[in-house]
């Protein structure tokens, strides 16, 4: 007996083009890439069985594929549109919620709320919310910026970076700064541990128990730290870390030390001392540009690390707990990757200032 005659496939150079992106392209949804498996195995005058077994399907969905594709071609593969509910938010409406949101505020706040602008579109705050999510819209959320005034910007960006991306040979390149009024804090009462479903909890308020100040210097190359902590913070507390750093940097290699503007970097002693050690080289950040020197973000992850949500009951303990911290980083040093070029940072910049310029504010 015979069954029911199967579709004849033969493909147009177009269609097999087309049919083997579909299979091979890795961004392809897997269904069509199946089916167009299923139509090139087929036009290569295979059975439906065979294909099935090549496959791993069944016969009947070879059948039907085949049998789709000699009907309606490449646009057969394609899954047809699905039912549902119609369309309840058209575009000119999104672009509505789009520009009231970008170019108005409400009279009663600052910014608007999903509440507030459903109720001023006449909208539910599901569909705000999504239009929010879909166009990246966030009024909430506020950032800060500042950019530097400083005249020699330019020339002063180009020297640290070029300090990081194309450091000199037989130099050590040391981030410098200083992290003061670092406050030993303890809470009035003990801390209540986290348990499952209940997070760690502690009091609002705290005792203090004085402050330190760690001077540090990060090496841009190894990602280890040289520190030294101090309860004072005045310039003959950097001219010891100075002589610090002065016995750790072996002898014979230049030293270029990244710091910013702070008073203590250019008192006369400093100077003086900089000119009886000519092996160090001192290269000031912009003003207002303290991202350049990278100790900021290391500065950034002891916070986190260790003292945001660390308790002490001396400074003692506070400078202790950050000794331990130092050691634990030296032990197996990460560096940071410093990837943008100067030009790159200066493209970035002339597009903000575009930006700021055409705000209308």
């Amino acid at each position: 007996m015979r069954g029911r005659p199967k579709a004849d496939v033969a493909l147009s150079a177009v269609e097999q083009e087309q049919l083997q992106a579909w299979a091979r392209r890795r961004k392809t949804a897997q269904a069509l890439a199946l089916r167009s498996r299923i139509v090139l195995l087929c036009a290569e005058g295979l059975e439906n069985n065979e294909t099935a077994r090549l496959l791993r399907i069944t016969p009947q969905t070879v059948c039907k594929w085949r049998n789709r594709f000699a009907a309606q071609r490449l646009d057969g593969l394609r899954d047809a549109p699905r039912s549902g509910a119609p369309r309840g938010i058209d575009d000119r409406q999104v672009e509505a919620v789009i520009a009231r949101t970008l170019e108005s505020k409400p009279h009663n706040a600052t910014h608007w709320s999903t509440r507030g602008m459903a109720q001023a579109m006449g909208m539910s705050q599901t569909a705000i919310s999504r239009i929010w999510c879909a166009f990246g819209l966030q009024p909430h959320r506020q950032e800060t910026f500042k950019l530097s005034t400083d005249p020699l910007f330019v020339e002063k960006t180009r020297d640290i970076v070029g300090l990081y991306m194309n450091p000199p040979v037989k130099a050590m390149v040391l981030c410098v700064d200083e992290k003061s009024q670092i406050q030993a804090l303890d809470r009035t009462q003990p801390i209540l541990p986290m348990a499952p479903g209940v997070a760690e909890r502690r009091t609002h308020d705290y005792m203090r128990h004085g402050t330190t100040t760690l001077f540090a210097a990060l090496d841009v190359a190894t990602g280890k730290v040289i520190g030294e902590l101090h309860r004072r913070h005045r310039s003959s507390e950097f001219l010891r870390f100075l002589r610090t750093l002065d016995a750790a940097i072996p002898a014979g290699m230049e030293a270029h030390l990244v710091m910013d503007n702070y008073g203590t970097h250019k008192t006369l002693s400093v100077k003086a001392w900089l000119a009886r050690h000519p092996r160090f080289h001192f290269h000031f950040t912009p003003t207002s540009a303290s991202w350049l020197n990278q100790v900021e973000r290391w500065f950034a992850t002891l916070t986190e690390k260790q003292i945001r949500r660390g308790t002490h009951r001396s400074t003692r303990a506070l400078e202790d707990a950050i000794r331990g911290y130092l050691k634990i980083n030296n032990d197996k040093p990460k560096p940071f990757v410093w990837t943008k070029s100067a030009d790159d940072i200066m493209k970035s910049i002339e597009r903000f200032c575009l930006r700021i310029s055409n705000s209308g504010h």
